[in-house]
């Protein structure tokens, strides 16, 4: 079956180790690097909030968890600025006393009555960080939910888990958020993704920032590349279909019209593109890629995929260069030169 195109008609938890996955690099031993995650618990804490404690939990709350707090209640919640302590009472009387406050924190509750496995994961995580990237910090994990707000943001010393946005892909409140949250997004809000996502935000956003300048399409596939290949290597447990968010179906399509996607790539003349206009359908979310495949069967992300593979094979043929070393590499061009990668 050839990979069809309209322009011509040419067109885990953690799963088990190499399920929907390429072969991987040899793992190192991160035995000794010393980290512990825990996470704190934010959403048990508002389960303490009564219309008698308000005031004094939140100068509490501002004093125990601070930056994470003042951003909790302004930018997530939007009760307003904490300092403002009778605005602040008045909103969060009026949030605790709703039903769907109550059975949110009921549905949180049931989904994680601890969170052991997430804190197994995330240590594990950020050993193998730690060990590449020695220099690095390590962030508070808060745990929270504030009715579908934001999933996992980055703080000035937090990285936070929206707990409402990983209850399970059937769980009953995302059917009546789709005018917002399309299912293809939601089907990934379970329990399972908790790891792999925190640790993306923290690569994208703390660790390997995109650079600005980045404006065609290679550029940003090597840069997406980088990103899923640091990914792997600090999870070398979780499959790789996880880790890029993509179904087992379009898992298997991408990695079986793999060179065919190439070979759209640069029969569109696409890779130098610079109209992100043109180019953003191969990098961002959707729940297919509108010019291939058949019946919306093509996976999405397309650009990311191909730049994985990418730095993959530079990587492999490259084994002495570090992680270091190959986020501090600014020119892509030299990149794909290296990897010698042609769809494979």
């Amino acid at each position: 079956m050839m990979l069809k195109t309209r322009a011509q008609q040419i067109y885990c938890f953690f799963l088990i180790i190499g399920l929907f996955s390429c072969d991987r690099t040899e793992r190192v031993d991160v035995s000794h690097v010393d980290v512990d995650i825990t996470i704190e618990r934010f959403d048990r804490a508002l389960d303490s909030l009564t219309s008698a404690n308000i005031l004094a939990k939140n100068q509490s709350w501002l004093q125990h968890y601070g930056f994470f707090y003042a951003d909790y209640m302004q930018h997530m919640l939007e009760a307003g600025n904490p300092l403002d302590s009778t605005r602040t009472a008045a909103v969060l009387e009026t949030v605790i006393a709703t039903p769907d406050f109550k059975a949110l924190k009921t549905s949180v509750y049931e989904t994680f009555p601890d969170m052991e496995v997430q804190e197994a994961g995330l240590t594990d995580a950020f050993r193998y960080l730690k060990y590449y990237f020695p220099a690095i910090g390590i962030p508070r994990m808060i745990a929270f939910f504030s009715g579908f707000a934001v999933q996992t943001p980055v703080g000035k010393d937090y990285l936070g888990i929206g707990l409402d946005m990983f209850l399970g892909a059937d769980s009953k409140f995302y059917p009546a958020l789709r005018g917002s949250i399309p299912q293809y997004l939601s089907r990934r809000f379970t329990p399972e993704n908790i790891v792999p996502r925190v640790v993306e935000s923290y690569v994208r956003e703390e660790l390997y920032p995109q650079n600005a300048l980045d404006v065609s399409l290679l550029q940003h596939m090597v840069y997406q590349g980088k990103v899923m290949y640091v990914m792997e290597r600090a999870m070398p447990d979780v499959a790789d279909s996880l880790l890029i968010g993509y179904t087992t179906a379009q898992w298997e399509w991408a990695n079986r019209f793999e060179r065919d996607i190439w070979a759209w790539f640069l029969q569109e003349n696409l890779l130098y593109e610079a109209d992100y206009n043109r180019i953003q359908k191969y990098l961002g979310e959707a729940p297919f890629t509108p010019e291939l495949g058949e019946q919306n069967e093509s996976a999405p992300k397309l650009g990311v995929f191909i730049g994985w593979k990418m730095v993959r094979a530079y990587m492999e043929r490259n084994p002495a260069v570090s992680l270091t070393e190959l986020l501090d590499m600014k020119d892509a061009q030299q990149l794909l030169d290296g990897s010698r990668y042609r769809g494979k």
